[in-house]
């Protein structure tokens, strides 16, 4: 099965999303890996003073060397697991003009697990990188925001099981992103955002 392609770019915002990415056996297939494969370990961090347990599961891998700093530290990444670097070769099949070399790993267990506003606007990532984000298991809305006078311009895209979701362009320098709660999910839900940490150079989303 072909997969298809939607354009849902925002102003500033280079956005192609593949709600069909992968076929349903190999994306379960995928997911029950990733669920004996991975070291998943939770992390905390320190905000005010305070110490928080960060509200998911995370893993880090990647070729030999590459490091990430992220939520104040730095990591280095484990090296690739089957699973995780079938996917990477998959992502390079169908994305030729990119190359990924390390791929933050989150799990959130159910819908009361989540991730804050943020963008991966790292300085190791370059200033136009081209991220590449797998979605299996449960359905998730990621929420998009940018700041327009004194409010806030919003767009969901909502993630379903074997999906693929490219940011590209200026993206991560006008736009932040977060996973919100949903207290109905029941099911886990495993995300694997694919970058490019050495040689960062400029990109543009969608199949090539």
């Amino acid at each position: 099965m072909t997969p298809t392609w939607e354009d849902r770019s925002l102003d500033g915002a280079d956005l192609v999303l593949s709600r069909d990415w992968i076929a349903r056996g190999a994306a379960d297939a995928w997911l029950d890996a990733l669920s004996r494969e991975v070291a998943w370990r939770s992390e905390r961090l320190r905000v005010f003073g305070r110490v928080h347990e960060v509200p998911r599961r995370v893993a880090f891998q990647g070729e030999a060397g590459v490091r990430y700093r992220y939520s104040g530290r730095e990591h280095e990444a484990e090296p690739w697991t089957p699973a995780v670097r079938a996917i990477r070769d998959a992502l390079h099949a169908a994305l030729p003009d990119a190359t990924f070399d390390g791929a933050l790993l989150n799990l959130y267990r159910d819908g009361r697990d989540a991730m804050g506003w943020h963008a991966d606007d790292e300085p190791e990532l370059g200033a136009r990188p081209v991220i590449a984000s797998v979605s299996l298991g449960a359905t998730r809305a990621l929420r998009f925001r940018r700041r327009r006078g004194d409010g806030w311009e919003t767009a969901t895209l909502e993630l379903p099981h074997g999906s693929l979701l490219v940011m590209a362009g200026e993206t991560q320098r006008w736009w932040q992103h977060a996973l919100p709660r949903r207290a109905r999910v029941t099911e886990p839900r495993v995300n694997l955002t694919f970058r490019r940490f050495r040689d960062a150079c400029d990109g543009a989303a969608g199949p090539v």
